[in-house]
């Protein structure tokens, strides 16, 4: 990979097997895990619907007739 400027910034080029084995296109999020000498671990990252789909799995079944009262929920 080859470190270059952008603007003000550092950018890193990414070898086209890492970009097929992700599955990037131009504007996705990247992770970078670790770094080691001469070694650098990446993963793509999740994109909103990803992560809003892996957050759906948290939720919880409220009480029937359950109601949310703000005012109940904001007292002290």
């Amino acid at each position: 990979m080859q470190v270059i400027k952008v603007d003000d910034s550092l950018a890193v080029l990414l070898p086209k097997t890492l970009v097929d084995e992700l599955g990037l296109k131009e504007g996705d999020d990247v992770s970078v895990l670790s770094i080691a000498k001469d070694t650098m671990t990446t993963q793509r990252a999740a994109t909103r619907a990803e992560f809003l789909k892996q957050i759906e799995q948290l939720r919880f079944p409220l009480p029937d007739g359950y109601k949310f009262d703000r005012d109940e929920a904001n007292e002290r």
